[in-house]
C-alpha cells in the first residue's frame, strides 16, 4: 500500500521575465527569508494576486517598509470568496492602510524598470515599476510521481481520487492538496485532515486481523484503532479550483458499504487581512437555484454583510461577511447543518434592536457531529466528552481538544458549548475569588468602587469572611491600588501585599532582591549612567541590561535596599515597579528621530506613554512597546499594548504576550492621531483592569472574552456600553494621583523599619556568601555592615 501526500506548489503565471531576481514566491520559510532579504534593500513591493494569500502577502511587505501595490487578473479582490458589493469594500479598507489595488489587470511581462528593478507591463499599455515581485497566484498539485507512475489524474493536474481517497490503483491512496476529488483541488488543511481521517479507516478496514501482536494489542481489529472521520459537510463550498476530469480516468471503485467516505469538504474562511475581518461562508455568490439573498450595507461603518437563503428561507446556503464577521461561528453552523432559520433570517445579520430576534444560536440545537472548529476538525461531541472527563474551563478544553487554538475564530462558540455542557451535567459554576470572598474579582473591583472602600479590612467585614489567605489579600491590595492610588506601604496596606510588594523589590532565588529604577523609553543621559554604575559597584550588584530598556541591578541585601534607592532617587530615578503586578515598561525602536525607515518619534511616544501608565496597579503586569515604522523594532505586537507608526499616525495593537504562551497582538485601530492613541489606551487599560481576573493577563482576558477583540473594539472606539468617559476619568485620576513609591518609603521612617534583616537588629547576616557572576566582582566590603542611613 502507499499513501500520497504530496502536496502542491506555488503557481507562478508563465510571464517573461518572471526568473528575474528578487522574483519570488510566498511559501516556505526560505521564501519567508529571502523576501526579508530582497526587501532589506527595496521601496517598492508588489503582490500579483488578490486573493487570499495575496492579501497576506501583501500584509508581509507593508510591515517590512515597502510600498505595496497588488495586482488581481479578477475585477475584484478575493473573487472566489466574496461578492461585487463585499469586494468593493473590501477594496476601500485595503486601501485606506496604504496598499495600492489595481484589478482587471492582465500582466503580460516584467522588463527592466526605471523607478524600480522591474517594471510590470499589462495588455493594456498600462506599466508598474517596482522593486519586489511576489507571485501568489493559487497552487498546483505536486502530482509528479503519480503522472510517472501511469496513475490517473486531471488535466490540470492533480491525483484523481473517490470517495475512499483510492487512485486509478486500488493500493495507492491520495490525501490533501495533491488529490482531486470530482474536479476540485482543496486548498485548506481540514479537508486533508478529512482525507487523511477516511484513508486511515480505509486501510484499516482493509487488514482487519495480520497486525495482531504488532503493538495494537489483543483487540484484534486494526480498523478500531483508527479515528473515525468526522461526517462530511456537505458540499456548499465554493472556494475550491475547478479542474475537468480527464475523460477516461476513473479511480478504483470499490469499498465496503460502511467505510468512511470522503463527500467533499466545507471551505467557508474567516480571515483577518491586514487588519480588516472578511469571512465566506458556503454558497457565497448565490449559484444555487431559486437560492434568495439578504443584504446589509453600511458603509459609514465600513460593514457589509450577505445571506444566501433556500428559495423556502429555511436554510442558510452561505454568507459573506467584509467588516465585522462577529456572526461567523453562528452562521457557520445554521449552514453546516441545515439547522431552521428564524422566521426574519435578516436579523441574523442586521444590528440588534429592542425587541428583534436572538442572534446567537442556541448550542443544543447543533447534533454531536457538528463541528465546531474547523481547523482542527473537532466536533460538538468530541468537546463535550473532554467536558465530561474534567475540562472544565475553557483554557483546559482548548488544550485537551485543540479547539480554537489555531485561526481562534471558533472560540466564543467553544465556549458556548462548554457552558451549556456544564449546566447539563449539573456543575455549579462557581467564580468566587476564593472561600473568603463569594464573589469573582471584577465584582469585588466594583464593591470596592461603588462602596468606598480603602481597606482590606473593610472589605472583608462587608463582603467577605473569615480572615483571608494569600489569594485574596494581595488581590484586593491591587484592587485597592487601581481604584485608590494609595501608597501599597501604608500601614493599612503593607500586610496584605505580596512578598515582592512588602520590599518593593524582586526577592531572587539567593535570597537578595533586584532593583530596577525606571528608563522611560530607555532614553537616559551619561549622568544618570554614572550612578548607576556607582551604585552598583558600590554595593556589589550584579547589573544587566534587559530586554525592556532597563539596567537591573541584582544581588542587593533587603537592608541595602532604601540607601541604593537614596542614591537612585537623588539622582531622578523612579521605581520601574518590576516587582508588581503594574505597568512595567515601554519599549521603543529610536524612531524619526535617528532611524531612516522612521516615520514618526517612537521615542517621544513612548516616554509619554511610560510617563503617564507609571506606577498603574492591574490583574497582572503590564508591557507595551512603540515602533517608529513597521518594520517593529521595538516588537510591539508582542505586547499588552503596542503602538505602530504609520505614515498618517499610529496603529494601535492589544493583548499581545511574548511570555510562555506567545500571542500576537490583535490590532484595536489605525492611522490614530496622538491624543486618540491615549484616549483609547485609557480606555483599554482601565477596562481590563476592571472586568479581568486574578493573575489574567490581557493575552487571556482577550482570549477568555466573550466577543473577543470585535466586542472591545465596541467598547473602546464605539462606547457601546456608555463608560468611555468613566473610564478616562478614572485613568486621569490614577495619573494626577501617581508617587514614586521608593521617594515615599525613604522618606517615611516606619516604612523603613521594615527593612531589616533581622526584625530587632539593624545586623546584616555575617553567614551570607557572594560569588563572582562571568567577572562581576563583589567588592568584599559588600558583605559588610553598611554604617550609612538614609537620613
Amino acid at each position: 500500500l502507499l499513501v500520497l501526500a504530496t502536496g502542491s506548489y506555488p503557481f507562478v503565471p508563465p510571464l517573461p521575465g518572471k526568473e528575474r531576481p528578487h522574483c519570488l514566491v510566498y511559501r516556505t520559510i526560505e521564501d519567508l527569508e529571502a523576501i526579508k532579504a530582497s526587501a532589506a534593500g527595496a521601496r517598492r513591493g508588489t503582490v500579483i494576486g488578490g486573493g487570499l494569500l495575496g492579501l497576506e502577502a501583501a500584509k508581509a511587505l507593508k510591515d517590512l517598509g515597502l510600498e505595496t501595490s497588488v495586482v488581481e487578473f479578477a475585477p475584484r479582490l478575493m473573487a472566489v470568496q466574496i461578492d461585487e458589493l463585499g469586494g468593493r469594500l473590501l477594496r476601500r479598507k485595503i486601501e485606506a492602510l496604504g496598499v495600492t489595488v489595481h484589478t482587471q489587470k492582465n500582466s503580460t511581462d516584467i522588463v527592466d524598470g526605471e523607478q524600480g528593478r522591474h517594471r510590470l507591463r499589462f495588455a493594456d499599455g498600462s506599466h508598474l515599476d517596482t522593486d519586489l515581485i511576489l507571485f501568489s497566484a493559487g497552487i498546483r498539485p505536486r502530482d509528479e510521481l503519480a503522472r510517472g507512475s501511469g496513475l490517473a489524474v486531471g488535466e490540470r493536474g492533480g491525483i484523481v481520487i473517490d470517495k475512499h481517497c483510492r487512485t486509478s490503483d486500488p493500493d495507492i491512496y491520495a490525501i490533501g492538496e495533491c488529490a482531486l476529488w470530482e474536479k476540485k483541488i482543496y486548498g485548506l488543511v481540514a479537508p486533508g485532515y478529512q482525507m487523511a481521517e477516511v484513508a486511515a479507516a480505509q486501510i484499516g478496514a482493509r487488514f482487519p486481523s495480520p497486525l495482531v501482536g504488532e503493538g495494537l494489542g489483543e483487540r484484534g481489529d486494526f480498523a478500531d484503532e483508527v479515528r473515525a472521520p468526522s461526517p462530511a459537510f456537505g458540499r456548499i463550498g465554493t472556494d475550491s479550483m475547478s479542474v475537468p476530469l480527464e475523460p477516461n480516468a476513473r479511480p478504483h471503485e470499490g469499498g465496503g458499504a460502511s467505510a468512511p467516505e470522503f463527500r467533499g469538504a466545507d471551505m467557508s474562511t474567516k480571515l483577518k487581512l491586514m487588519g480588516v475581518d472578511v469571512a465566506s461562508i458556503g454558497d457565497a455568490h448565490g449559484a444555487t437555484v431559486d437560492a434568495l439573498n439578504y443584504v446589509y450595507s453600511d458603509e459609514v461603518a465600513g460593514i457589509y454583510k450577505k445571506l444566501v437563503v433556500s428559495g423556502d428561507q429555511k436554510r442558510l446556503l452561505g454568507a459573506v461577511l467584509v467588516g465585522e464577521a462577529a456572526d461567523y461561528g453562528n452562521l457557520l453552523q445554521f449552514a453546516l447543518n441545515g439547522i431552521a432559520l428564524p422566521a426574519h433570517p435578516e436579523e441574523l445579520i442586521l444590528p440588534a434592536r429592542e425587541g428583534g430576534a436572538k442572534k446567537g444560536l442556541g448550542v443544543e440545537l447543533l447534533p454531536d457531529s457538528a463541528t465546531i472548529c474547523s481547523c482542527n476538525n473537532v466536533s460538538k461531541g468530541a468537546l463535550c466528552a473532554a467536558v465530561a472527563e474534567g475540562c472544565t474551563s475553557l483554557g483546559a478544553l482548548k488544550k485537551c481538544t485543540k479547539a480554537g487554538t489555531s485561526c481562534g475564530g471558533c472560540a466564543p462558540l467553544v465556549k458556548q458549548v462548554l457552558d451549556a455542557e456544564l449546566k447539563a451535567q449539573g456543575y455549579s459554576i462557581s467564580n468566587h475569588l476564593c472561600e473568603h470572598f463569594p464573589h469573582s474579582r471584577q465584582e469585588l473591583f466594583h464593591l470596592v468602587k461603588l462602596g468606598g472602600l480603602k481597606s482590606f479590612d473593610a472589605v472583608l467585614l462587608k463582603h467577605g469572611q473569615g480572615r483571608g489567605c494569600d489569594i485574596c489579600k494581595p488581590t484586593v491590595a491591587s484592587i485597592l491600588a487601581s481604584v485608590w492610588n494609595e501608597h501599597i506601604l501604608k500601614p493599612r496596606h503593607a500586610a496584605i501585599q505580596d512578598s515582592n510588594d512588602y520590599y518593593l523589590a524582586n526577592l531572587q532565588k539567593d535570597g537578595s532582591y533586584s532593583v530596577v529604577p525606571r528608563i522611560p523609553g530607555g532614553e537616559i543621559t551619561p549622568e544618570k549612567l554614572i550612578v548607576i554604575g556607582q551604585v552598583a559597584q558600590r554595593y556589589g550588584l550584579y547589573t544587566k541590561i534587559t530586554g525592556g530598556q532597563r539596567i537591573d541591578l541584582f544581588g542587593a541585601r533587603v537592608e541595602q535596599l532604601p540607601l541604593i534607592w537614596k542614591a537612585l532617587v537623588d539622582a531622578g530615578f523612579e521605581s520601574g515597579h518590576a516587582y508588581g503586578k503594574s505597568m512595567r515598561t515601554v519599549k521603543s525602536c529610536v524612531g524619526s528621530t535617528w532611524c531612516r525607515y522612521g516615520v514618526q518619534d517612537s521615542v517621544g511616544m513612548a516616554i509619554r506613554l511610560e510617563h503617564r501608565y507609571r506606577g498603574l496597579r492591574s490583574p497582572h503586569k503590564i508591557k507595551l512597546a512603540v515602533s517608529g515604522c513597521t518594520r517593529e523594532c521595538a516588537e510591539a505586537q508582542g505586547k499588552d499594548v503596542g503602538v505602530i507608526a504609520t505614515e498618517k499616525g499610529w496603529n494601535l495593537y492589544v493583548s499581545g504576550n511574548g511570555g510562555m504562551k506567545p500571542r500576537h497582538a490583535s490590532l484595536l485601530a489605525t492611522d490614530l492621531d496622538d491624543a486618540s492613541l491615549v484616549q483609547y489606551i485609557d480606555r483599554f487599560l482601565m477596562f481590563y483592569i476592571r472586568t479581568a481576573d486574578r493573575l489574567q493577563r490581557t493575552s487571556t482576558w482577550l482570549d477568555n472574552l466573550e466577543g473577543g477583540i470585535d466586542y472591545v473594539k465596541k467598547v473602546v472606539l464605539e462606547d457601546s456600553l456608555g463608560i468611555a468617559a468613566e473610564l478616562e476619568t478614572e485613568m486621569q485620576g490614577l495619573v494626577d494621583t501617581y508617587e514614586c513609591e521608593w521617594k515615599k518609603a525613604i522618606n517615611d521612617e516606619q516604612t523603613l523599619k521594615r527593612f531589616r534583616h533581622f526584625v530587632n537588629s539593624a545586623e546584616p547576616d555575617a553567614n551570607i556568601q557572594f560569588v563572582d557572576e562571568r567577572g562581576q566582582i563583589r567588592p568584599a566590603r559588600a558583605a559588610e555592615k553598611i554604617t550609612e542611613t538614609v537620613a
